[in-house]
């Protein structure tokens, strides 16, 4: 506990030193979230339904880093709506593949560390991993849809006769820059924190069989892959939402140059 309070102190003076008025609020949204996920976890272990938990504790996560993460509303509205998009996207393409890939409860891996529990607790596992799912996907929706949409914005004041077309070039370059380096970061992380289990499988002389189709694997792989794809729909999503606000504000733009010459 003393090393966890230490490094969150540094974090925060770090953060408001670097970041100012805007890192202070980025941190305290990063305390917000953490008690947002605590509230979560008491809900669902009290019997509340954990996909309708999760879905509000989604939505409200997605609230607090977006709009406490950047000042500019323009790009922040469009930013959420993409990510509500992408979050009702995902919970359409999650609740299936989760039941069909068969990954909730502990894996064999873990029966050592939990034997002295009695996983009788009354909650169905198959929606905690559901659950699960969902909440890993909001970070990086997230950052995505913020980075692309300032991006874009920022574009948009630099040149605010620039068309539909060039946006879209302009967001899939960004996009692509996004892309690459939140895999690098999913992987590497998902590399990093399972670095224990791979040494054993490696201990174990397990083959590449038994490694795909192991549990704890599958479903690790599986949480990549779902903010991987989540990454990509809110860049599209957001790309979209923003040509068309851009085509709105064009048009607007330009009735009120013609009645003004009327």
């Amino acid at each position: 506990m003393p090393s966890i309070l230490a490094l969150t102190i540094v974090l925060a003076v770090l953060m408001m030193i670097f970041g100012g008025k805007q890192g202070t609020s980025s941190f305290f949204s990063v305390l917000l979230n953490f008690g947002i996920l605590f509230v979560t976890v008491i809900l669902i272990s009290s019997g509340f339904p954990p996909l309708l938990v999760s879905l509000f504790a989604g939505i409200c996560i997605l609230a607090t880093t977006i709009y406490m993460g950047n000042n500019d509303d323009r790009s922040t509205n469009i930013a959420f709506e993409a990510t509500i998009i992408v979050l009702v996207v995902m919970i359409i393409m999650i609740v299936p593949m989760d039941h069909w890939a068969q990954i909730k409860g502990f894996s064999t891996e873990q029966s050592d560390e939990i034997e002295a529990f009695n996983l009788l607790i009354g909650i169905n596992f198959e929606k905690l991993a559901i659950s699960t799912a969902i909440l890993s996907t909001l970070g990086a929706i997230s950052e995505a849809a913020i980075a692309i949409s300032s991006g874009l914005q920022e574009i948009i004041d630099q040149n605010p006769d620039i068309t539909k077309k060039k946006l879209y070039q302009s967001g899939s370059n960004i996009g692509s820059q996004i892309m690459g380096m939140t895999f690098n970061t999913l992987f590497f992380g998902m590399f990093g924190s399972d670095l224990a289990l791979f040494v054993l499988l490696a201990k174990v002389h397990a083959g590449i069989g038994y490694c795909i189709n192991a549990k704890i694997f599958v479903s690790e792989c599986m949480l990549v892959l779902y903010s991987a794809v989540a990454v990509i729909c809110v860049i599209v999503i957001t790309t979209f939402l923003m040509a068309r606000r851009l085509e709105k504000q064009q048009k607007a733009a330009a009735k009120a140059k013609k009645q003004e010459s009327n």
